[in-house]
């Protein structure tokens, strides 16, 4: 069995069974036999379904977002603009089967023309941070472009998954079509990633595991998209709006209690103006609410376990240079006081590892070209902000710096109609916008000989 624990009060919120090779291989048989019937559904009707997913969803909005924020630890204010997204992107999606377009290319002899066609079995490999969000970004467009799907949640957030499900099959969605396992990754993943009759996988989490997994891939030349690791920065020039810029850090680090592939972790800050950035995050650190997911207030809740506070708190040494930190409540969860840590080298162990919870490090520079240098001195590439108010230079440094997210004067990285993922080791591929939709279909050219017989 799996024991479900709610991370603000170390108790155990539900019990359900744990899947193994042998349900992971039943949900597979049942995705193939489905596929044949599901792709043939009409590109109308498909769509219909899936308005239908979204409109369940909306209508149970406030329950599953109480049970995402009970299961992930994330403040209720959160988890519902997570389950509204999810809404956003099922009714983006429904938007895609009528428009799933091929093209006609002018060749000698004849008319070629291309089809866009539904891969086949997907196997899907989510995380715990943003359970039923980013679920919703992989179901949503696989299911728009015609293929049926295995879905493996994280072991310690399956219950919002298994509610997708419910709701899918009430709005309509045949039998087999989605299928959900909730398991460890070492046995159902594995399997996932071996199965000859999947026919790709999509996975977010480490970057660690996302190697195993495209090595796993390779073995049956399984079509991969990696959503992975960050170590995302953000640069503050001294031209910039330094208090706005201080204010909006602490959520870019410390929203989802860090947790967060796209966390803005480490802050490069203009020599001159490090002193001034410093004590107007204090300020906005210092009023943040750390508690009770289920307390409206609440900005930032618990670490999801207990051992991985145990990691997260050995980035922290007594010898770290922490110039502040938050306040946690007493008593049980999971909890960890938001920190930002000055002075850091790029070069610290702090700087150089994605670490997952709300630890900041700020790192000086003192010039544009060190800016870049140092934003670019990672394996990572998957978000980051540059804040100035030189348009010229915003532009300059956004092309130069390698990541796949980026903002100017903003923390923001993630739309329902705009391309993300990561340069680097932070992935391979994008979801969400209309980009996603390529990696769930594969082009068959077809020519059409008019030459004269005889």
């Amino acid at each position: 069995m799996i024991s479900v624990v709610e991370p603000a009060t170390e108790q155990v919120m539900a019990e359900l069974p744990r899947a193994g090779v042998e349900e992971v291989d039943a949900a597979v048989a049942a995705a193939r036999a489905a596929f044949p019937a599901w792709r043939a559904v009409t590109p109308g009707d498909r769509a219909t379904l899936m308005r239908r997913i979204a409109d369940g969803v909306e209508a149970r909005l406030e329950e599953i977002a109480t049970l995402e924020a009970r299961n992930a630890g994330k403040p209720i204010s959160d988890a519902r603009g997570e389950i509204g997204m999810v809404v956003e992107t099922f009714r983006y999606y429904a938007g895609a089967p009528e428009r799933l377009l091929g093209h006609t290319i002018p060749v000698a002899g004849g008319v070629d023309f291309t089809f866009r066609e539904p891969m086949g079995v997907i196997g899907l490999i989510v995380p715990w941070n943003f359970p039923l969000a980013i679920t919703s970004w992989k179901v949503a467009p696989a299911l728009a472009a015609g293929n049926t799907i295995v879905l493996k949640p994280a072991e310690l957030t399956p219950l919002t998954a298994l509610e997708l499900e419910r709701v899918a099959l009430e709005a309509g969605l045949p039998e087999g079509v989605l299928n959900v396992v909730p398991g460890p990754g070492r046995t159902c993943g594995n399997r996932l990633v071996e199965h000859p009759d999947v026919n790709k996988i999509a996975f977010t989490g480490s970057t660690e595991v996302g190697r195993g997994i495209m090595a796993g891939a390779a073995q049956t030349i399984k079509r991969v998209t990696l959503e992975l690791g960050g170590k995302s920065a953000t640069v503050v020039f001294a031209d910039a709006d330094i208090e706005a810029a201080a204010a909006a850090a602490p959520a870019a680090v410390f929203g989802n209690a860090g947790q967060d592939c796209c966390a803005r972790s480490r802050i490069l800050v203009e020599r001159s103006r490090v002193d001034d950035f410093l004590a107007a995050m204090q300020s906005t650190v210092n009023d943040l609410k750390v508690g009770d997911p289920l307390d409206e207030a609440t900005q930032m809740g618990p670490l999801i376990s207990s051992s991985h506070r145990e990691t997260v708190a050995s980035f922290v040494p007594e010898d770290a240079p922490v110039a502040f930190r938050g306040s946690v409540p007493d008593g049980p969860g999971f909890w960890f006081a938001p920190t930002v840590l000055s002075p850091v080298s790029n070069d610290d162990r702090a700087a150089r590892e994605e670490i997952f919870g709300p630890v900041a490090c700020v790192i000086p520079f003192d010039d544009e070209a060190e800016a870049i240098r140092i934003a670019n001195d990672t394996e990572y590439g998957l978000s980051g902000s540059i804040w100035t108010g030189n348009g010229s230079r915003a532009l300059r440094v956004a092309r130069a710096i390698d990541t796949g997210v980026l903002s100017i004067n903003s923390n923001s990285s993630v739309r329902v109609t705009t391309p993300f993922g990561g340069f680097k080791q932070s992935g391979v591929g994008r979801e969400l916008g209309p980009d996603a939709l390529d990696h769930y279909t594969e082009v068959k050219n077809v020519f059409y000989s008019t030459e004269e017989e005889g």
